[in-house]
């Protein structure tokens, strides 16, 4: 089942009387449940595709389906409401907030659904033992590790039960050890639900994680590689 449909994606930005196209006719599907990389030199795409998958960008031209629901015709508030109830954001700074717990920190795309504290809490709490962190909910992010942080920023692209986490560099500030303990996890949440994962990469050891691996460049797709689950 297609759990994202790109069909002719054109986006083009305009500095002045400059049109710069960062897309170019980009087609493609994935299905839910899939694990895919994305990759490709600066300037190549990647980051405007990942805004465009992410509702956080509309594009100039074509239509992007998510859960065929046709995001191009979608306003503000329903375009956030999609973002909170179906995808999960990981980046690679952890967008954390430091005076806040990491408890608090996962809470906070349920504040938006009018959930009960006690929800919440509960939530929270089977979110962040997913990730292994159960029993460090009352640490703040300066009492926490780097991947300890990234985990803490993947409870809470989960705790909404989204169908879609979007991971932007989601090991850029991670040595190459706890690098491979995220993409592990990243992995083990992959083959025991059927969340998609979509990475943005520059880095083929990170992506080879994935099962898929779709390249970008000059705003086209030139390669999509899938290969068998493992």
């Amino acid at each position: 089942m297609a759990l994202i449909e790109a069909k002719e994606i054109t986006k083009i930005y305009r500095i002045g009387e400059i049109q710069v196209k960062a897309l170019k006719d980009v087609f493609v599907t994935i299905e839910k449940g899939e694990f895919v990389s994305v990759m490709g030199p600066s300037g190549s795409g990647k980051s405007t595709f990942m805004n465009v998958l992410g509702c956080l960008d509309k594009p100039t031209s074509g239509d992007y389906l998510l859960e065929n629901i046709h995001i191009g015709g979608l306003g503000r508030d329903e375009l956030a409401a999609i973002r909170n109830k179906k995808i999960g954001f990981v980046f690679q700074g952890f967008n954390l907030l430091p005076r806040t717990s990491a408890m608090e920190n996962v809470e906070l795309p349920l504040l938006y659904d009018g959930i009960s504290a006690r929800e919440r809490q509960e939530k929270a709490l089977e979110a962040l033992k997913n990730v292994g962190l159960e029993g460090r909910g009352d640490h703040h992010p300066n009492q926490l590790s780097g991947g300890q942080q990234q985990r803490v920023a993947i409870a809470r692209a989960l705790v909404n039960n989204a169908p879609l986490i979007l991971a932007d560099e989601p090991t850029g500030n991670l040595d190459s050890k706890t690098s491979a303990e995220i993409m592990e996890l990243f992995t083990k949440l992959n083959t025991q639900s059927d969340i998609t994962i979509i990475i943005v990469t520059h880095e083929n050891d990170i992506a080879a994680y994935s099962r898929r691996t779709i390249k970008f460049l000059d705003g086209r797709i030139i390669s999509d590689d899938k290969k068998e689950k493992r």
